[in-house]
């Protein structure tokens, strides 16, 4: 029997969290807070994943690191609304702890992407 390393892929990781969020926000009450909450997360966690799929087919280094700024951004949008609804709180439910969890495990993935890939940038250039 072979040994199998799974591989890692964070577009699924990413579609993965768009997911367990939309899961949240099914659970989000008809409320106007809950209305806001539930359009917002949905936005923010499917733009995160499907903006990543453009950084993929960057056209420059430049514009990669732009579109990774962008999902980023989304990441964060995401946590902040998943605050929210903690906080309040709008909804308990384990998959809002879930969802706040892994926003910020990929916030702190895309931080540190981004920061290499600038690095990347200027070592290219001083070369």
């Amino acid at each position: 029997m072979e040994n199998r390393v799974k591989k890692y892929d964070l577009e699924d990781r990413l579609v993965d969290f768009a997911c367990k969020c939309l899961e949240v926000c099914d659970l989000l009450p008809p409320t106007r807070a809950g209305q806001n909450l539930e359009y917002q997360l949905s936005k923010s966690s499917t733009a995160a994943a499907l903006n990543y799929g453009e950084a993929q087919a960057a056209e420059s280094a430049a514009d990669f690191i732009h579109k990774m700024k962008v999902v980023l951004k989304e990441i964060r949008e995401s946590r902040v609304n998943l605050k929210i609804i903690y906080r309040k709180p709008v909804v308990v439910n384990e998959k809002t702890d879930y969802c706040l969890k892994e926003a910020n495990e990929l916030m702190a993935i895309f931080i540190k992407s981004i920061d290499t890939a600038k690095k990347n940038i200027t070592h290219l250039k001083t070369k």
